[in-house]
C-alpha cells in the first residue's frame, strides 16, 4: 500500500536521525548520573521534568526547524509554557509533535523503560510516526497507509501486524492512576482479572507492545498529543482500532475524554460495550 505521508524518505530518515542524536547527546548520558537539582515537578508531584527533557528537546526542535521550515513544532516543554500550541495543531498544514523524554519518572528513576516519541500531522490528523527507545537503539516508524515496521540499525524494516487469533490470556496497558478514583476499583475488577495487564509508566513503550500485537487494549485518559499521536498511528497501521471511548474519532488537538486503541474492531466493540458505564464525565 502507498503511504501517504507528505515527508519525504530524505525526511523520515533526518527526523529519526535527529531523534537518535538527542539521544545520544542529550538523554543516555544522564541515565542514571542525574543530580537531584536536574529533576523538577510540574503538575504534580509525579509528573517530572528533567534537564534530559528540556534538552533534547530543544536539540530536536532546532534541528527540525532547519530541516522543514514553516513546519509548527510542538514540544511537550514548550506546551507546557504555552499550552494553546496544543490547539493549533488542527489547523497546521504541517506539523511535528515531540515528547523528549517519555517516561520521564522511570528515567528519573533509573529504570530503563522509557523513550523518544516525535509525531507528524497534517491539519490535525498524523501521518509519521516513531517510537525510539535509546537504551537499545531501535523503533517502530508508522506511515499514514504504509503500515508499521520495527526498525534497528544495519537490518531490514519488519513490518507488524496484530496477531490474526488474539491470546484470550492477553490483557493489556491500563493507567489506573488516571482515572478518578470512583472508577478505579471497577475497572480494575472488570479488566484486570486473569489477564497480564500492566501500567507501563511509558506510553511509548506501551505502544510499541501494541504494534507488536502483544496487548488487546491501551487506554488514554485526557490524551496529550505528544503521548499518543505517533502511537495511535502505529496501532491503526498494525491492523488495530483507534478511537475515543464514544466511538468519536481520535483527535490529537483535544485532551478531552478516554483513547482506547484496541487489537482488533471486535476487542474495541466489546470493550466499548462493557465500559459504558465509564462516561466522559467521570473521566
Amino acid at each position: 500500500m502507498t503511504a501517504t505521508t507528505p515527508l519525504t524518505e530524505d525526511q523520515e530518515r533526518m527526523l529519526i536521525e535527529t531523534a537518535r542524536e538527542a539521544a545520544r547527546l542529550h538523554i543516555m548520558p544522564r541515565f542514571r548520573q542525574l543530580d537531584a537539582d536536574a529533576v523538577t515537578a510540574k503538575s504534580a508531584a509525579d509528573d517530572l521534568v528533567t534537564i534530559a527533557d528540556q534538552e533534547a528537546e530543544r536539540h530536536m526542535a532546532a534541528a527540525i526547524a532547519a530541516a522543514l521550515p514553516g513546519a509548527r513544532i510542538v514540544g511537550e516543554e514548550a506546551a507546557e509554557d504555552d499550552p494553546s500550541l496544543v490547539g493549533q495543531l488542527a489547523e497546521a498544514p504541517l506539523a511535528v509533535i515531540i515528547d523528549p523524554v517519555d517516561g520521564t519518572w522511570n528515567f528519573a528513576h533509573g529504570l530503563a523503560t522509557f523513550g523518544v516519541i516525535l509525531a507528524v500531522t497534517v491539519r490535525g490528523a498524523p501521518v509519521f510516526g516513531l517510537l525510539y527507545d535509546p537504551v537499545l537503539d531501535d523503533w517502530v516508524l508508522a506511515r499514514k497507509g504504509g503500515g508499521a515496521w520495527f526498525c534497528r540499525p544495519g537490518a531490514a524494516p519488519r513490518r507488524l501486524t496484530m496477531p490474526a487469533q488474539p491470546s484470550p490470556a492477553t490483557g493489556g496497558f491500563l493507567p489506573l492512576r488516571l482515572f478518578p478514583a470512583v472508577a478505579q476499583a471497577r475497572l480494575a475488577s472488570e479488566l484486570i482479572t486473569g489477564t497480564r495487564t500492566n501500567a507501563l509508566g511509558c506510553a511509548c513503550h506501551e505502544y510499541r507492545m501494541m504494534a507488536m500485537g502483544h496487548g488487546r487494549y491501551m487506554f488514554g485518559v485526557g490524551p496529550k498529543p505528544w503521548d499518543h499521536a505517533a502511537g495511535t498511528l502505529a496501532v491503526t497501521e498494525a491492523g488495530g482500532m483507534v478511537a475515543m471511548l464514544d466511538g468519536s474519532p481520535y483527535d490529537p488537538s483535544s485532551r478531552k475524554g478516554v483513547l482506547l486503541s484496541a487489537q482488533s474492531p471486535a476487542i474495541f466493540a466489546e470493550l466499548q460495550t462493557g465500559l459504558g458505564w465509564l462516561s466522559e464525565g467521570e473521566a
